[in-house]
């Protein structure tokens, strides 16, 4: 499953959120056995001009998954704590 969310704030919050999660590796691609984060704008999208990008719907607050195989409820943790520790 491959899922995209934004968080508020600013750019730092996105960033703290990425370098606070236990279980996702921070990798560009997706279809690994293991869960993924990135921030789109920043690595896939990083050489898209920005009004293609926001047209797109890829900000600088969005947030991209990528679920493997690890326990759901291990994965909801971890990113429940990185985003409580972002904030």
């Amino acid at each position: 499953t491959v899922l995209s969310f934004e968080v508020e704030g600013e750019e730092s919050h996105v960033n703290r959120i990425v370098d606070g999660v236990k279980l996702f590796s921070y990798v560009p691609n997706i279809g690994d056995s293991r869960s993924l984060i990135v921030n789109p704008a920043r690595i896939t999208h990083r050489e898209v001009p920005e009004r293609y990008r926001l047209s797109a719907g890829v900000n600088d607050n969005l947030l991209r998954l990528s679920i493997g195989l690890e326990n759901p409820a291990d994965l909801i943790a971890d990113l429940d704590q990185a985003i409580a520790g972002a904030y």
